[in-house]
């Protein structure tokens, strides 16, 4: 074991930074904080995204509050998913108390209260900033996607899409692209035949079926205008602060295909929009996601691919991604092997599982000649963590037990009142609040299949018409020559009789001769 004040030199000098930094808090050595020694983080290496995992009640919240506290600080702003409703009070200003001036203490660090610029938003019935997208927006492969349709079913998709394009029909919500599969299969069928090719129709019943699962889920609200501006997400206060917007997804924990679409949608319109930035000295934004387990236990093998993909290569947006979760093998070693910024509250072991668990997590961290990595995992205190990250040249610095600073915002939520007068306040909430049904594919079939239908009435009559007029002429034809047989009966019967009657006279007139 090498001494305490070569300790305090490797970080010193694994933390240092020429740049801004945020500081998290202070070293823990044989149990003890050592102070005025601080582990900080360069703000350059926050779009290398992170994870924030520990057990329940191990301080998971506080550090992510106490992280996006930092952030807006200098001018970043955060995107919080909030699955829990646990960081609300980050609006208010916080309250001094022993226990945390203690802690202060203890790091060598000056505390102080803050309150900090918030937007509550949802995709849900809560009150908030409605978020929106269209289903064009999300194009025929990702739409496909959450579905997790098959390559015949994404195909159809594809036509639908391509049907509505050629159209000008525009796919607002879920009941524009039901309208569509319901004409693709009976008013339009022979339309989409000739133009697009055969579609079957249990191919379009089984996409229906899992549109209206997705619709059940909450789709229905999520889908249409007007759509979200990721712009608005970017916002810096008067202050010089970047604004926390706050995802309030309280009540869609039962609802993971609404979730996941949710964050696979926004994932993939930032990395759409946002211009590269290549190696920025900030990052332009930063998103958090708690409870991460819930995007992917519940993802298709699909949609984890496209989850892999967009963190990969949005980190180049100045974009951080960081997963907050319970146990880091809640993450896909695909996307664990994107994060360059960790921080590891305590694990609990309580089965065989616990401490398999345990050992594969404390072999994802650095070796240490302080730590013995799977120990510490179990015997950090509330508000401790390990920490691993990247120092300013892309480079992993040591592994290091930290005391964490303590949030100066509020450690609570806010009070159903607070809540109401943000949104009251927000320009956002009275910019989405309006929903907007302009005319889109259902409004346009339900025209095209009424002139369908007048057109087959217009021609149903007309063969009406013809049959009656048709049955008209043939019993006139048939009057007339009833008429004429019986003109003819009594022409012959008149000349027969006048033959008969010649006969006679005839016969007489030799009689008188005679």
């Amino acid at each position: 074991m090498q001494s305490k004040e070569e300790f305090i030199k490797l970080i010193n000098n694994g933390y240092s930074s020429k740049g801004e930094s945020l500081i998290l808090g202070g070293p823990i050595l044989n149990g003890e904080a050592i102070p005025d020694t601080f582990v900080k983080i360069p703000l350059k290496t926050l779009n290398r995204h992170g994870l924030i995992a520990g057990a329940t009640g191990t301080g998971k919240t506080k550090t992510i509050q106490v992280f996006s506290e930092q952030l807006s600080s200098f001018g970043i702003p955060v995107l919080m998913m909030d699955i829990k409703g646990d960081f609300s009070g980050i609006a208010a200003e916080g309250e001094e108390k022993a226990f945390i001036t203690d802690r202060h203490a203890k790091i060598g660090l000056p505390y102080k209260t803050s309150k900090f610029p918030v937007e509550l938003l949802t995709i849900s019935e809560q009150n908030g900033v409605r978020l929106r997208a269209t289903v064009s927006e999300f194009g025929p492969v990702l739409f496909s996607r959450i579905l997790d349709l098959n390559d015949t079913q994404s195909g159809v998709i594809s036509i639908i899409f391509k049907y509505c394009d050629d159209n000008k029909m525009p796919l607002l919500d879920l009941k524009d692209i039901k309208k569509v599969i319901n004409y693709i299969t009976e008013e339009g069928k022979a339309e989409i035949t000739k133009h697009y090719g055969k579609i079957s129709t249990s191919t379009t019943g089984t996409i229906l079926r899992k549109i209206i699962e997705l619709e059940q889920q909450g789709g229905d609200l999520f889908f249409g205008e007007m759509s979200f501006d990721i712009d608005d997400l970017m916002r810096i206060d008067e202050n010089g602060k970047g604004y926390i917007n706050i995802m309030r997804l309280t009540d869609i924990q039962d609802k993971p295909k609404l979730f996941s679409t949710f964050m696979l949608s926004l994932l993939a319109e930032i990395y759409q929009q946002m211009p590269e930035k290549g190696d920025s000295e900030k990052p332009e934004l930063v998103i958090f996601i708690d409870e991460a387990h819930l995007i992917f236990n519940e993802a298709s093998k699909a949609l984890l691919e496209q989850i892999e993909s967009i963190v990969k290569l949005i980190r180049s947006k100045g974009i951080g991604i960081y997963f907050v979760t319970q146990n880091p093998m809640d993450v896909p070693s695909g996307v664990l092997a994107q994060l360059g910024l960790k921080i590891q509250h305590a694990l609990r072991a309580f089965t065989a599982n616990d401490r398999k668990s345990i050992k594969q997590t404390a072999d994802n961290y650095p070796t240490s000649d302080y730590y013995n990595t799977s120990e510490v995992l179990t015997s950090l205190g509330i508000g401790e963590a390990l920490i691993t990250a990247l120092n300013e040249k892309g480079i992993p610095t040591p592994l290091v037990a930290t005391m964490l600073r303590a949030p100066m915002s509020r450690m609570d939520i806010l009070s159903d009142s607070e809540i109401h007068d943000i949104n009251n306040k927000s320009r956002l909430v009275k910019k989405y609040s309006e929903l907007i049904d302009r005319e889109s594919a259902y409004e346009m079939l339900n025209k095209k299949i009424a002139v369908i239908e007048n057109e087959e009435a217009i021609a149903a009559q007309e063969a009406a018409d013809e049959k009656a007029k048709n049955k008209t002429n043939g019993r006139a034809k048939a009057r007339t020559s009833t008429a004429s047989t019986d003109v003819s009966k009594s022409v012959i019967k008149v000349l027969t009789s006048a033959t008969f009657i010649r006969g006679v006279f005839g016969v007489l007139t030799k009689i008188f001769k005679k």
